[in-house]
């Protein structure tokens, strides 16, 4: 237990861990016979892992082009209604091109659900996704990650770019707040 912010956090996955895991996928993605690779990073929770994962591709021979997309769903009080909206587009045309989406986490799969279908509404020739983690069971929409870093558990994580309120994105691991 370690105590951030005046907050008990509970480490889930530790930096090494993390470090390893993200060898073993991009050794992963590199066989998957990605061609032309661009890699779409869905901000803002994935930009740890996306920066970390893009370095480990590289490191197993793969040099992808890079690009960011903001995504927000609307909310009223706690509940989403479901809806997606682009905050921030990319500016790459991706007609033809092998995209591979990059988020953190893989939950009810709104958002995932709906960049896909916008990469391939442009016409892009293939769409993968990879996500550090994934919560089986959550999902509210038929979607399936190619590249999953770990299964998580149910719980309200953060770190590792992850956020309650802004804050614990710059863990360099993902923990649980344990005081709530």
């Amino acid at each position: 237990m370690q105590r951030i912010r005046g907050r008990d956090l509970r480490v889930l996955y530790d930096a090494p861990t993390i470090a390893k895991r993200n060898v073993e996928l991009a050794e992963e993605i590199a066989t998957a016979g990605y061609v032309d690779l661009l890699v779409v990073s869905i901000l803002k929770g994935s930009f740890i892992f996306a920066a970390d994962l893009i370095r480990a591709l590289h490191t197993v021979g793969l040099a992808p082009e890079v690009e960011f997309l903001s995504l927000s769903s609307y909310r009223s009080g706690t509940e989403s209604s479901g809806e997606v909206t682009v905050l921030r587009d990319i500016e790459t045309d991706v007609a033809g091109r092998d995209v591979l989406l990059i988020d953190d986490i893989l939950e009810s799969g709104r958002t995932l659900a709906f960049a896909r279908s916008l990469m391939l509404s442009r016409k892009a020739h293939r769409v993968g996704i990879a996500v550090l983690l994934e919560k089986p069971g959550k999902l509210s929409q038929p979607l399936k990650a190619d590249h999953v870093g770990f299964s998580c558990p149910d719980y309200f994580v953060v770190g590792y770019g992850m956020d309650v309120a802004h804050a614990f994105r710059e863990l360099p691991f993902v923990g649980v707040v344990e005081d709530e």
